[in-house]
């Protein structure tokens, strides 16, 4: 998939290939032609990229061949064992978690997970959990603060499943049990945005000690089309209601909603997974060393006070 942005890139890129293949079949020197488009080509995704409007990181954040959750568990550890169901009503599949093993260390790794094609979509309901999901993230958290284990959450998802069955089985519920909890684990709780960042939905796993993002991700009370639905009984407006929403990664920062960006390959995470999962272990690592440092109420009554304060206004 090509988004409008990258579409100069792109040719670029083709016309970079032709010139490489030609210079292969034929005697004729054109190396220095080639070494300039290849800087052109650099210096255009580098314009491109570091000047994004906040409806085309959303747009990139939604890009089908970006990493999703069980991508960067399988690439950070050896031994990732995954655990199933809520031991209630059954397992969602929206919502994976197991335990893994970084440097010698063990985590509960906890995260939604969309699908690659139409199947994988329908089997991960598009990342949108239902209160079974959050039940069984529940479950997994505590069994992590049985054993002693850290947690890293994996956020990405359009909001929690808002189907008129998942109401029944307690959705709000499910989330609002979680945000309690989550708040007196006794564990370290580390909390990434990896792609969207939508509503309750994400809040449903991401109340940490340290929440962090991904370059070009979002994180915001709703997505720009159902703002721009709510605002202007459309969704033609989704553009005007990302920049209102202010919900990019550097935008939270400014805000004081979150404590970190990691950076993204240049043409965003999907380019290159093996470079921005070694980011996100070491993101892991230097927060998980600093935490583990501070006694279990200096941890919880630091991170109550971290989100009691988001939105004060002095």
């Amino acid at each position: 998939m090509l988004l409008e942005f990258e579409q100069p890139i792109v040719e670029l890129e083709n016309k970079l290939a032709g010139m490489k293949t030609l210079a292969e079949e034929s005697d004729v020197d054109i190396s220095d032609a080639i070494k300039k488009l290849e800087d052109k080509i650099v210096s255009l995704k580098k314009e491109t990229f570091q000047n994004l409007t906040r409806w085309q990181r959303v747009q990139l954040s939604r890009h089908p061949d970006r990493p999703y959750t069980l991508d960067y568990i399988y690439e950070i550890t050896d031994d990732f064992v995954e655990l199933h169901g809520d031991r209630s009503v059954k397992d969602d599949k929206a919502m994976v978690g197991g335990f893994g093993t970084v440097d010698n260390q063990t985590f509960m790794f906890i995260g939604q997970q969309k699908g690659r094609n139409t199947k994988q979509r329908q089997m991960r309901n598009f990342g949108m959990a239902n209160p079974e999901g959050y039940r069984k993230a529940l479950r997994l958290m505590k069994m992590a603060e049985k054993f002693n284990k850290p947690i890293v959450t994996f956020i990405d998802t359009p909001g929690a499943f808002p189907g008129l069955e998942a109401e029944e089985r307690g959705q709000g519920e499910a989330i609002a049990r979680n945000l309690k909890e989550m708040f007196m684990l006794k564990v370290p709780v580390i909390c990434i945005i990896i792609g969207e960042g939508a509503s309750g939905g994400a809040l449903g796993i991401a109340i940490g000690d340290k929440v962090l993002m991904l370059e070009n991700t979002w994180y915001s009370v709703i997505s720009p089309e159902s703002c721009s639905s709510i605002l202007w009984r459309s969704w033609d407006y989704k553009e005007q209601a990302a920049e209102a929403l202010k919900l990019t990664a550097p935008d939270m920062l400014k805000n004081k909603l979150i404590d970190g960006i990691i950076p993204e390959p240049l043409g965003g995470a999907h380019t290159n997974l093996k470079m921005v999962a070694e980011e996100v272990k070491k993101t892991i690592l230097k927060n998980f060393k600093a935490l583990d440092k501070k006694s279990v109420e200096k941890r919880i009554e630091e991170r109550m006070d971290k989100f009691s304060a988001m939105g004060a206004v002095k």
